[in-house]
């Protein structure tokens, strides 16, 4: 792990183009803005990780847990009789 101390207004660079910013540092919280490109997705850890979770539960799921798409349709539309 790389430790780096910085000030308020003081910077980061992650590679070219993620910018990690500390814009106030109050008693033991530090606010810092994160300028990253739209196609990175930026979570805090807590958010990412039930994010993964769920993902894995549901990549858990089995095939035969699902319902067909031929029961979906069955009960999407009224039977005609």
């Amino acid at each position: 792990m790389l430790v780096l101390t910085r000030k308020p207004d003081q910077s980061i660079m992650v590679g070219n183009e993620i910018e990690i910013t500390v814009l106030e540092v109050r008693g033991e919280q530090v606010r810092v803005g994160i300028r990253a490109p739209r196609n990175v997705t930026v979570h805090r850890k807590e958010v990412y990780e039930q994010i993964r979770d769920e993902n894995l539960s549901a990549y858990a799921l089995s095939v035969e847990n699902l319902p067909s798409l031929e029961d979906l349709l069955k009960s999407a539309t009224p039977n005609e009789q």
